[in-house]
């Protein structure tokens, strides 16, 4: 592969202009589509749910449409704000123009929604025409300049250079972030991710002295305002630091949600004493939280949560099972939601608790009255442990109410759903960095028919696509925690990052692991890890199906309207 500067069109306004045009072009083809599928699923002027539900292909793939359009349209920003500050190299214009033409390729010919399936244009009830008009005559060279043999190439090229870098071309970000970043790299290279690995291959903890180092960083009060304890920063921060850690062990990465969440919770339901109890705690690492959310028949459904508190003198007693819960034994704190009034259907009848527990070992993971639970073995995502949980007149305080107020327990999650969507795309960028970094050593390294793998096109393409398509869901989650730090609604932004970035992870660690061929299957390399924690990132913290339900609603309450 040749190291030449290979020629291509001029980088100047004329292709961000193009660029900005076919980004119009894709929002007008979100807006037909839009008005199309809402014809389809309307009843006496409002959305019915039944018919969402019973055109789920046409709602979901409307979803992924909005979301390449608006990972384009962050794209499109990230070369300008490049090129206004005299940054916009080689490797990051490349990185644009593979991913407008694989996506604009993709929005026409097929978007993958998972393996398998494909959302086509005819199954958003567009027509031949619909397509030919958003199809622009930018849109068509875009799409023929863009992926081609020699900027695959090309791209790898640059990467291999650049191997053992922050990042695979500028993140876009200022010089407070990216020391923010070269602090949490270098706390990972040096405390993680040598032991990373053998940490998962035995289900061990997560060292309690490696928590504690980070709670030193501050990664535990990283968005706590100063006032309470923590370093006062936005979801900006936050998802340089997730993505950072993530990039080292995702276990790591994911310890800071739980705080995350629970600061939130705190934040914006909790009592002035509440506050003031909790969140410097909470900031400083002296305590470790546990979301206790999901119950065993219920899933996403939190509606039909059955787990009862009932108010017995100044204590609450909570009765009911709970699953998938991540890190409890070891965690000082439950956010635990359970169902305070059961004459209240669905979300009305739910409050929010702060309940303290002691914390357990693997010798008695529960060493609390009125509480038990067991061991969930999972693929990966380990280094905390996810356990299932019943709690037989498991008392809390009535004190630990979240703000002290009934039947708002709902409402008080729903305000971190943002902050959580995004903290997990940015996880997912680490992944699928982490796989793009270890593929990549090892299509040098490895040798076969007498040259190394990277020198093979399907190896370097696949690397390619993985750089390109990592920096696109970094600048949409970039942007959707813009957003939230501007106090602006951002569940659409946030739930696109996430929807994107899950699967952006995924097929990252898969090529990684196929670069690796039959040593990827074998557990002693690390790409074996890194596949089984990026499958779970489409699955938890809202799955893709219910993600891109979401959004869907949502777009067809606002898109196409006209």
């Amino acid at each position: 592969m040749s190291s030449a500067v290979m020629p291509v069109p001029d980088p100047g306004h004329s292709f961000l202009d193009m660029t900005e045009r076919a980004v119009g072009s894709l929002d007008a083809l979100v807006d037909t589509a839009a008005r199309k599928i809402r014809e389809n699923v309307s009843a006496d002027g409002r959305i019915s749910s039944s018919a969402l539900e019973r055109e789920q292909r046409a709602t979901h793939g409307l979803a992924w449409l909005a979301t390449y359009a608006e990972a384009l349209r962050q794209m499109h920003g990230y070369a300008v704000r490049l090129s206004e500050a005299g940054a916009f190299g080689e490797l990051e214009e490349l990185l644009v123009r593979l991913s407008f033409s694989e996506y604009l390729s993709q929005t026409f010919g097929g978007i993958p929604m998972n393996q398998g399936e494909f959302v086509r244009p005819a199954d958003l009830g567009l027509s031949a025409a619909d397509c030919a008009k958003a199809r622009t005559n930018d849109v068509e060279e875009l799409i023929a300049t863009g992926n081609t043999t020699e900027i695959r190439n090309r791209i790898t090229d640059l990467i291999r250079h650049k191997a053992g870098e922050s990042v695979f071309g500028a993140t876009g970000l200022d010089d407070t972030m990216e020391q923010i970043r070269n602090e949490m790299r270098r706390f990972s290279e040096d405390k993680v991710t040598p032991y990373a690995h053998e940490w998962h291959l035995k289900n061990d903890y997560i060292p309690l002295d490696v928590i504690a180092q980070m709670a030193e960083l501050g990664v535990f009060g990283l968005t706590i305002p100063e006032e309470y304890g923590g370093l006062g920063l936005g979801k900006e921060a936050m998802c340089v630091v997730s993505e950072e850690l993530s990039r080292a062990y995702i276990g790591v990465g994911s310890l800071g949600t739980r705080s995350e969440i629970a600061a939130e919770l705190i934040l914006c339901g909790g009592t002035e004493d509440q506050k003031q109890k909790w969140l410097p705690r909470i900031a400083s690492g002296e305590i470790l939280p546990t979301a206790v959310f999901t119950e065993p028949n219920t899933g996403s459904d939190l509606a039909s949560l059955r787990t009862r508190a009932v108010k017995d003198g100044d204590v609450w007693k909570v009765n009911g099972n709970k699953t998938w819960i991540t890190h409890p034994v070891r965690a000082d704190v439950m956010t635990l939601l359970a169902r305070t009034n059961p004459d209240e259907p669905g979300y009305k009848g739910l409050s929010m608790f702060l309940a303290e527990k002691p914390r357990g070992s693997d010798e008695d993971p529960f060493p609390a009255p009125g509480m038990t639970g067991g061991e969930i073995e999972v693929l990966g995502y380990r280094g905390m442990k996810e356990y299932e949980i019943a709690f037989d007149d498991f008392e809390v305080s009535a004190e630990n109410l979240l703000g002290q107020v009934e039947g708002q327990g709902f409402k008080q999650l729903m305000q971190t759903f943002e902050g959580a969507r995004i903290q997990t795309a940015a996880r997912a960028i680490g992944v699928a960095q982490s796989a793009l970094d270890i593929g990549l050593k090892y299509a040098e390294d490895r040798v076969q028919f007498g040259k190394p793998l990277i020198a093979f096109p399907r190896v370097s393409d696949k690397l390619a696509i993985m750089a390109a398509e990592t920096m696109v869901a970094r600048q949409l989650t970039y942007f959707s925690a813009w957003e939230k730090d501007s106090g602006r609604r951002c569940d659409l932004e946030a739930g696109m990052a996430k929807l994107l970035g899950a699967r952006v992870a995924w097929a990252a660690a898969d090529n990684a692991l196929q670069i690796h061929g039959g040593n990827g299957f074998a557990l002693e390399y690390a790409i074996s890890r890194i596949l089984c924690d990026a499958r779970i990132l489409n699955i938890f913290e809202g799955a893709a199906e219910i993600q891109a339900q979401v959004i869907a609603r949502r777009l067809l309450e606002t898109r196409g309207l006209d």
